[in-house]
């Protein structure tokens, strides 16, 4: 009798070791953003509308939580119709061949910092990628947990394909191919 108790103790520990907490992206409290440097003097921003994402941790501190999200290519707002009809384009996104982009990886803690590392998904290709990451915190609102971060990082559109290239009259890029991504996200635990 005292062993089926000193293993149920141990199952016990080990359930709460592993336990696993889910949490959703609220949507209305979210961005999806992104900016382009435009005819060399300018940004110019964008987000998608249409995304949702899901963290699966298993530490307090989100240490180690696996990160999935997609955003759905045709939702793209730029506040210019014309330019969204172009970026979803074949010159651009193609929304129509390839109607995601998808990321899957991991959150890691960093001495302090924090840093999301995984696969990076867009116009079907697929590229390790690394970016920082902020940690708003965690507060019980009375009608459930929230949690916020926000993440910041660049990637060269040409490396997937984006490859549309025009140049002013000067020889400068119309589009650069650096994107800068700003990601806001307000997070719901799950019950």
């Amino acid at each position: 009798m005292k062993k089926i108790n000193v293993l149920i103790a141990l199952l016990f520990v080990a359930g709460v070791a592993t336990a696993q907490t889910t949490w959703k992206i609220d949507k209305g409290h979210s961005k999806v953003g992104f900016s382009v440097t435009h005819m060399v003097v300018a940004e110019t921003e964008g987000k998608f509308d249409d995304f949702e994402g899901t963290v699966v941790s298993k530490a307090d501190d989100f240490n180690g939580a696996e990160v999935s999200f997609t955003a759905k290519v045709a939702s793209i707002n730029t506040a210019n119709e014309r330019r969204d009809g172009h970026l979803k384009s074949p010159d651009f996104f193609d929304a129509e061949k390839f109607p995601e982009v998808t990321f899957k990886g991991t959150l890691v803690k960093e001495g302090g910092k924090y840093k999301l590392k995984g696969d990076f998904t867009m116009k079907g290709v697929t590229k390790k990628v690394e970016f920082d990451v902020t940690y708003g915190g965690k507060i019980n609102t009375g009608r459930g947990e929230k949690s916020g971060f926000k993440l910041t990082g660049t990637i060269n559109r040409q490396e997937y394909g984006l490859s549309w290239a025009n140049k002013t009259p000067g020889g400068e890029m119309v589009v650069s191919d650096e994107v800068q991504l700003i990601v806001k996200v307000e997070l719901d635990k799950q019950a």
